[in-house]
């Protein structure tokens, strides 16, 4: 069994790029046992652009 964590990072307005260094949010992630999994990028604001996205991850539970 696996449990789930989901990081959002928001995106500056006009550049699009994100306010946060998502490197260092995986390394550190990776750092505590979890998996990277999947970048999910919704297409909700403007013009079909994304405010934001989301780091998946996954680390299986110890039991």
């Amino acid at each position: 069994m696996y449990e789930h964590k989901f990081i959002k990072v928001d995106l500056t307005n006009f550049g699009k790029k994100p306010k946060e260094d998502y490197h260092e949010i995986v390394e550190e992630h990776e750092k505590q046992g979890w998996e990277l999994v999947q970048i999910f990028s919704p297409s909700t604001a403007s013009y079909g652009m994304s405010a934001y996205f989301e780091l998946i991850f996954k680390r299986k539970v110890e039991k």
